[in-house]
């Protein structure tokens, strides 16, 4: 701005600030006002409507499917994208902290006199986009599957035989999420890194039938599936399938 329009900025200012009112006590006593407003309905609602409470907490659940709150969706869905574990600590820490940083800056580098949107491109446009992926990742983050959901397309060869092999390695890669092998083990993308070994070759290395020994009489800490097979031998067999398929030819 040159020196006539921050002459005409200064008068407009000094005129409009001796005709304003003064932070305290005005500003102050309407934003206590506000505050003592809403602490009392929160009171009234809290005795009138009471808190909802869920069931009570299963730890031996596998098929819970943790959410964190609303507000946290958008973050949650960027752990989901940021997969690798040399980059959890950027997606938790670093962006998150980066963007606060900026934020709070602010004033300091953004000290130009113009306030209306439309005279400020690109801080109007960058806060568009800002809310508009974090929006975005929001909606990502409240539709998103399961942790344990193992996603891997299902494989050519799988497919050329037919429905109903296709229908049994789905059904095998829905067992083995549900009973809770991510914790242990790597299947593509999905799960953890150990102790247990990464599964998402393990047809490479072992035969069904080594697979299926493996999970009856597996080495410790694994726990063993011989109960799984005698209770549900539909799902023991599914499972033994699924993982007897899992080739680096046909996951790569």
């Amino acid at each position: 701005m040159n020196r006539r329009e921050k002459e005409e900025y200064l008068r407009e200012y000094s005129i409009l600030k001796s005709q304003g009112k003064p932070f305290f006590p005005y500003a102050v006593a309407k934003d206590g006002a506000m505050a003592c407003v809403v602490l009392l309905v929160i009171i009234l609602m809290s005795i009138f409507l009471g808190a909802e409470l869920g069931p009570k907490a299963d730890p031996t659940t596998t098929t819970y499917t943790p959410r964190p709150e609303w507000y946290f969706f958008f973050l949650f869905e960027l752990l989901r994208v940021i997969k690798p574990p040399e980059f959890v600590a950027l997606a938790t820490i670093g962006i998150p902290t980066v963007c606060m940083i900026l934020l709070f800056l602010l004033p300091f580098y953004d000290r130009g006199p113009e306030r209306r949107p439309e005279r400020r491109p690109v801080a109007t446009l960058t806060a568009i986009l800002i809310i508009g992926a974090m929006a975005y990742l929001t909606y990502e983050g409240a539709a998103a599957g399961p942790p344990t959901q193992i996603d891997m397309a299902t494989p050519a060869s799988v497919i050329a035989e037919g429905p109903k092999v296709v229908q049994q390695y789905e059904f095998g890669r829905q067992v083995m999420a549900q009973s809770g092998c991510l914790a242990c083990h790597k299947v593509g993308e999905n799960g953890n890194g150990g102790p247990g070994p990464a599964l998402t070759d393990i047809a490479d290395r072992l035969p069904a039938a080594g697979i299926e020994r493996t999970l009856i009489n597996p080495t410790a800490p694994m726990p063993s599936f011989s109960k799984l097979q005698k209770d549900s031998p539909e799902k023991f067999n599914a499972l033994v399938a699924f993982l007897g398929r899992l080739k680096s030819d046909d996951n790569n």
